[in-house]
């Protein structure tokens, strides 16, 4: 018998792979923090001997999921201002209490805080917009968790940076301090077009190829957005990033809600991706992203909960069941967006957007050991004939009982392992005294 690190078993899997092919009472063999085999139980006990060796017999184990974009820090901003369009509640709430609050300090109590929250969703992955990005990385380091972390460009100051340039090479910094770490990864991420210079993105451009890095950019996720570039350019957003050669498939285009027959015809031949933030979009009456139409175009789309201060949480759960419900909704169609679909769109095409497909994003041999156990013998999800239609239906996110990455546990039924949950609390609860005292 080969000697391996871990046996994992359970009554299904989900691969994420082979249009989500479910395999009933198989095991994941790891070993050095990666998919070595997967296989039938039965065969797994005969060829494989572990000193970790688990049984989840009313769990389906499935890839971690990855939450595409993010702006973690802000969960301390939770419930802060609701119910306001974007623009105001950007301008006279978040920027303000931004402006006051964030510090390094603050970026890394609230970072571990909603890595938490994400670990106990079942989130293996993220990819973050912030600043201070040496506090997060610090903070992903800690919890375990797999994390894309966005070198923040945008034409203001703050405490983090006073000038887009300065944004750029404290980022550059980060890069070459974090470029070999293996689940620490920096990407760009200039906050939108109307918040920075078309010069400082054609640098930012030429910047991501050198170093091969992808973009994260907030484009056409409002009316007002792409009104004001018509009024100031005659040209739509999407448009006058096409015109400086910065929509490609290293683009990351997060919301795109606002779109038109001419910005189709652009993503169908540059191909970038999309991330679709169902819930923050409807929140803030934002619009609606086509996904059908960007798939139909053969475009990868992925799923993101964005900040907890727009949601109002990090729960991948309530992403992919908005996703599909949305999607019914405005196509008309009770066949839009399958239970399939968006289990992959939160998982695989995640992982496809960040180009890290090949690393995680579902359970293939070969691949980190980034997976989930999720208990289905419960009141909420019984009686189950569809494993997959039952995580996006009906069940939540507190059935998330087993968290890994790279073979790493870090929750063990619903405790976590690396995280010092009442520790979390109690800093949460300080900064929310802090800031309402003010």
């Amino acid at each position: 018998m080969e000697t391996v690190n871990q046996i994992i078993h359970a009554k299904w899997l989900i691969t994420c792979e082979a249009d989500n092919q479910v395999l009933e009472n198989h095991a994941l063999v790891i070993h050095d923090g990666k998919i070595l085999n997967i296989l039938p139980s039965d065969k797994a006990t005969t060829l494989y001997q572990a000193s970790d060796i688990q049984h989840f017999d009313h769990h389906t184990l499935m890839p971690g999921f990855i939450n595409s974009h993010t702006h973690l820090a802000m969960n301390l901003f939770r419930g802060l201002a609701d119910d306001l369009t974007l623009m105001n509640w950007l301008n006279h709430h978040i920027w303000p209490a931004e402006k006051k609050w964030v510090s390094d300090e603050f970026v890394y109590d609230a970072s571990l805080f909603a890595m938490a929250e994400m670990i106990r969703s079942g989130t293996t992955c993220f990819n973050d917009m912030y600043f201070f990005l040496p506090a997060t990385a610090k903070a992903t380091h800690t919890a375990g968790i797999r994390g894309h972390i966005g070198i923040t460009v945008i034409g203001f100051p703050t405490a983090w940076a006073q000038t887009s340039d300065e944004y750029i090479a404290k980022g550059l910094a980060f890069y070459n301090e974090y470029k070999n770490h293996d689940r620490i990864t920096a990407t760009f991420a200039p906050h939108a077009i109307y918040t920075e210079t078309e010069e400082t993105l054609i640098k930012i451009r030429d910047l991501a190829e050198e170093h091969d890095l992808k973009i994260n950019m907030h484009v056409q996720e409002t009316a007002d957005e792409v009104n004001q570039s018509l009024a100031q350019t005659s040209k739509r957003p999407l448009r006058r990033l096409h015109d400086i050669n910065f929509v490609s498939p290293r683009l990351i285009a997060v919301h795109m809600t606002q779109i038109d027959d001419e910005d189709l015809e652009i993503v169908a031949k540059t191909k970038p991706q999309i991330v679709h933030c169902p819930e923050s979009n409807m929140k803030l009456a934002s619009g609606s992203c086509p996904v059908q139409q960007f798939q139909s175009l053969g475009l990868n789309v992925a799923l993101g909960t964005d900040g907890a201060a727009s949601n109002n949480d990090l729960n991948m759960f309530g992403e992919m069941r908005s996703a599909a419900m949305h999607a019914k909704l405005i196509t008309g169609n009770p066949e839009s967006l399958a239970a399939k679909e968006v289990l992959t769109m939160a998982t695989l095409n995640g992982a496809k957007a960040l180009g890290i497909d090949h690393i995680t994003g579902s359970l293939t041999v070969g691949k980190a050991a980034d997976f989930i156990a999720i208990n289905l013998d419960t009141i909420e999800t019984l009686p189950l004939y569809h494993p997959t239609s039952q995580i996006v239906y009906a069940a939540s996110r507190s059935q998330v009982t087993d968290v890994w990455v790279a073979g790493k546990q870090l929750m063990k039924n619903r405790q976590l392992l690396t995280l010092d949950e009442k520790e979390l609390m109690k800093k949460a609860r300080y900064w929310s005294q802090k800031i309402q005292e003010t």
